[in-house]
């Protein structure tokens, strides 16, 4: 339960970063771009799922949320313009499709990893209960997979597309670090929830026929005095 709350909260951080202009998550995005020279564009860009947001001393600063937001450059929804924007980024739906679809992923996933948690307390009770939040756990793990390696892969594909066209991008390390660590810590999570079911597991029935089947042939096994002396009795 502690890694499930761990992943849980990483999670939530990395999608909220970029909702609000307060600490901490004016301190997380995916990348950020030098768009200068970029007509309309800020000095600084930043992209995170909700927003494209200028940098102000080191800090995002967004404005009006929008959930999923892509990673298109020169669409309408970002600078409306082909202008120094990388070539690989035009005339194509490939990083738009791609980050778009990571968002409803790490939903899923956040609802899979609130049940476990929830159903974690049940483990605590029964070995049942062990082995169905393990079972939830895996599932917000693989959702959670696929988001993380979408939102990474897009993301490092185009932080190499801005560098290679003269423009310096780097990418958010906390967000990537939040999101590979909430993979790793429900991991752990599925693990534990396993082992919980499994610990203390005994095979009851099996063990009372044993003493049956003892309890039967020990009275075959009586000693020869105790025989003679119930058929010389009256």
């Amino acid at each position: 339960m502690v890694f499930s709350t761990g992943a849980l909260l990483l999670m939530f951080l990395t999608l909220l970063g970029g909702a609000r202009n307060s600490r901490p998550l004016n301190e997380i995005y995916f990348l950020q771009v030098d768009t200068s020279n970029i007509p309309g564009a800020p000095d600084l860009s930043r992209w995170t799922y909700w927003q494209l947001c200028a940098v102000v001393n080191g800090k995002s600063q967004c404005g009006s949320s929008v959930p999923d937001y892509p990673f298109d450059p020169p669409s309408h929804e970002t600078f409306d313009t082909d202008t120094n924007i990388p070539a690989a980024f035009i005339g194509t739906n490939h990083y738009y499709l791609t980050s778009r679809f990571s968002f409803p992923f790490l939903l899923i996933a956040l609802f899979f990893g609130v049940v476990s948690l929830f159903t974690g307390f049940l483990a605590m009770c029964t070995r049942i209960g062990g082995y169905v939040s393990s079972l939830v756990a895996w599932i917000a793990l693989i959702f959670q997979i696929i988001s993380t390696c979408l939102i990474t892969a897009v993301y490092v594909e185009g932080r190499n597309k801005f560098s290679a066209n003269g423009q310096t991008a780097k990418l958010g390390a906390k967000a990537f670090a939040f999101m590979w660590t909430a993979v790793a810590c429900l991991l752990i999570a599925c693990v534990c929830y396993c082992m919980g079911g499994s610990v203390g597991r005994k095979e009851r029935g099996y063990s009372g026929r044993e003493h049956r089947r003892r309890g039967f042939f020990s009275s075959a096994r009586r000693p020869s005095s105790v025989r003679s002396n119930k058929e010389t009795a009256p």
